[in-house]
């Protein structure tokens, strides 16, 4: 059977799906689209409308909220009818925008949830500090360390070819096609931004819940059956820190395929195939996404 191309002889191969299988991808991914933007856009709006919920954690829930409400709509949306479609539609610069946005925010999220766990060890393993080390400020800076770094491995890799430095001519000669738009990156390239955007992070994330559980092990053995309004407050620290550690831990390990993959795939020829490769950043996106709204509602 002769190929189908995006453009014509010359452009990228088109894979055509069956109808029922195409309209099947549409619902399950456009109901993902839907999900993530109205979820992350309900506790946009709560945060921000509620005076009462301006505290240091909600600022960084609401900056995870933002990361991953752009991430639905600038992201997940295109990359709906690139995945269904297998070709991309919207032009060369556009892509850049795409696969620079997706960077972006992905590392965004992680990095939210990493300051998150920060804001959680301090207010469970030292409650008296807290409410001098985690202020407003800190959380302000918390804040533009996340979106300043996430925008120099983002943009600053894609937008200064540093993805491509010293594969340019492969990447032009062997990747490149019309209709195509992949997001190409040498071992190099690809080590740097997984070990900056999820492999930090995550250590953090998961050195602080170790440190937090065994604090919070220690409180229950200290508190026992006391029934003060202290201990009652510890009770719904340690409650809303073990749906928070539930969450980053259900996180960290739908993104490790991923990010394996991602460090994986210049090792061995960029064997890893496309399909799979989408598979795991939906499954990723998807089921990080959806964590925002139950993490504000602890």
């Amino acid at each position: 059977m002769e190929p189908e191309f995006c453009y014509g002889n010359g452009s990228c191969v088109r894979t055509v799906y069956p109808v029922t299988v195409r309209i099947t991808l549409y619902l399950a991914l456009g109901s993902a689209v839907v999900l993530t933007v109205l979820g992350n856009l309900f506790v946009i709006v709560s945060i921000s409308h509620f005076k009462q919920l301006h505290t240091p954690t909600n600022y960084l829930t609401l900056s995870l909220a933002v990361s991953d409400f752009l991430l639905g709509v600038l992201v997940m949306f295109p990359g709906m009818i690139n995945a269904v479609e297998t070709c991309w539609y919207f032009g060369d610069m556009l892509c850049k925008l795409y696969t620079s946005s997706d960077v972006l925010l992905c590392t965004a999220s992680i990095l939210n949830l990493s300051f998150i766990s920060i804001d959680r060890y301090y207010a469970v393993c030292h409650p008296m500090l807290y409410p001098r080390k985690i202020t407003v400020h800190t959380a302000v800076v918390m804040i533009l360390v996340t979106w300043c770094v996430s925008a120099v491995v983002g943009f600053g890799m894609i937008f200064l070819n540093l993805n491509i430095m010293g594969m340019e001519e492969f990447y032009y000669n062997n990747v490149v096609c019309e209709g195509g738009c992949i997001l190409f990156t040498t071992g190099v390239a690809s080590t740097l931004s997984a070990v900056i955007a999820f492999y930090i992070p995550g250590v953090i994330m998961l050195g602080t819940y170790l440190k937090i559980y065994m604090v919070a092990q220690r409180q229950v053995r200290t508190i026992g059956l006391q029934n003060t309004s202290s201990s009652k407050v510890d009770k719904h620290q340690r409650k809303a820190t073990k749906t928070l550690a539930i969450i980053m831990g259900v996180f960290l390990s739908v993104w490790l395929p991923f990010f394996l993959c991602f460090i994986i795939d210049p090792l061995i020829g960029y064997s890893v195939p496309p399909a799979l490769f989408n598979t795991f950043v939906w499954l990723g996106i998807f089921r990080s996404d959806m964590s925002d709204t139950k993490l504000f509602a602890e």
